[in-house]
């Protein structure tokens, strides 16, 4: 079924607007007819909907049931050292159908990428734009936060800074996702923070545990940031039980 998200201030009880954008891949390129049966979201929850016309183009659906949500009860914030390239884009993808709840690129000290305050720009509309479409195709009823670039030393001082964080280093023996989910096996809410591909420098992992950063192992082989990343996050949600079907 084709998945759409409203215009969130054109919600008006059980009547919703598409974006522009929506509206004419829902007209143009699908073809959608008054009568269509679609899913959108709103409020946080999947409906099944009905295409009920158009207006200048802008494509009217009427709520009729509200589905089951997708979202997974452990919320995770991925803390992603920022990467050469393009590997950002395949990150936030990723991340997006995993059920990340907010991601926030760091600079760190090894990063090679620095982004201007105009490429900074770009990239988050291009990064929210792939979160959208991401969490169309992987059914999220809420796509992730993503924040603006910001140095490690700002993270940390951060308000929002989940209950329990870790840190994925490669000289972290022992302690690894299973034995963190033992060691907390009520969290609700995870940080992960990932370093770029040189990898995190012990003064950053010295400053990480002076906020309680818990550093972990993702086993004996060294994974590339955009692998640790997503390797952690699906570990953390199948040992905290986000990977069954109820």
């Amino acid at each position: 079924m084709h998945r759409f998200y409203p215009d969130p201030e054109k919600i008006r009880d059980d009547l919703a607007y598409l974006t522009p954008e929506d509206s004419r891949h829902a007209l143009t390129v699908l073809r959608l007819k008054p009568g269509a049966t679609v899913e959108v979201i709103s409020g946080g929850l999947p409906w099944l909907a009905r295409i009920v016309g158009e207006e200048n183009r802008i494509v009217c659906v009427r709520k009729l049931t509200p589905l089951p949500s997708t979202e997974p009860k452990l919320t995770v914030t991925l803390f992603q050292g920022i990467p050469k390239a393009d590997k950002m884009d395949w990150i936030i993808q990723k991340a997006t159908e995993l059920g990340v709840s907010r991601i926030v690129p760091v600079e760190m000290e090894r990063c090679v990428v620095r982004l201007s305050r105009t490429d900074e720009a770009k990239k988050l509309e291009r990064w929210r734009k792939i979160s959208r479409e991401a969490g169309k195709q992987s059914g999220r009823c809420v796509l992730p936060e993503i924040l603006p670039p910001m140095p490690v030393r700002q993270l940390i001082m951060q308000d929002f800074l989940p209950a329990l964080n870790v840190v994925p280093w490669e000289e972290a023996d022992g302690f690894g996702p299973l034995a963190l989910v033992k060691a907390h096996p009520g969290a609700e809410s995870l940080g992960i923070l990932i370093g770029p591909e040189g990898g995190i420098s012990p003064d950053e992992i010295g400053l990480l545990k002076t906020r309680d950063f818990i550093p972990i192992t993702l086993g004996k082989r060294i994974l590339r940031t955009e692998t640790a990343g997503m390797a952690a996050v699906a570990a953390l949600m199948c040992l905290y039980g986000e990977m069954e079907r109820e």
